[in-house]
C-alpha cells in the first residue's frame, strides 16, 4: 500500500517524552517514538518533527520567579533543543538519518533555521 502523503509534520509535546516520570526524559518513550518514526520513514515518507520542551522548562509566573519573559522564552527554546538532540540520538540508533535545526544559533549541535 502506498502512503497517502510523501511528507508529514509530527508535533511531539515535551511532556510526552517524560512517560510516567515527573520530569526529564524517559528512554522508553524516546525509543518508542524513534521506532514509530522509523516505521513511517521506511514507507518512504519524509517526517519532520516539531518537539516541545515542557518536560524540562514550563513557562512560569514571572512575578514568582523573577525571570523576564524573553529570558523564559529562550529557556524554553533551549529545552526544545535538548529534547531534539535526545530524539535525534534515538532515531540515529535505528538507522534514520536526521537533521536538527534551531532558530537559536548553536552550530555545534543544530543547523541554523
Amino acid at each position: 500500500m502506498l502512503p497517502k502523503y510523501n511528507r508529514i509534520l509530527l508535533k511531539l509535546s515535551g511532556e510526552s517524552l517524560m512517560g510516567d516520570r515527573s520530569y526529564g526524559l524517559d528512554p522508553q518513550m524516546l525509543s518508542q517514538y524513534a521506532n514509530d518514526i522509523k516505521t513511517i520513514s521506511d514507507l518512504g515518507v519524509q517526517v519532520a518533527v516539531v518537539i516541545g520542551g515542557g518536560n524540562i522548562y514550563r513557562g512560569m509566573n514571572e512575578a514568582e520567579t523573577g525571570i523576564e519573559r524573553a529570558q523564559g522564552d529562550y529557556m524554553g527554546m533551549l529545552a526544545t533543543v535538548i529534547n531534539g538532540m535526545a530524539l535525534q540520538a534515538s532515531l540515529e540508533k535505528t538507522g534514520v538519518k536526521t537533521r536538527l535545526q534551531s532558530a537559536i544559533k548553536m552550530e555545534q549541535v543544530a543547523e541554523p533555521y
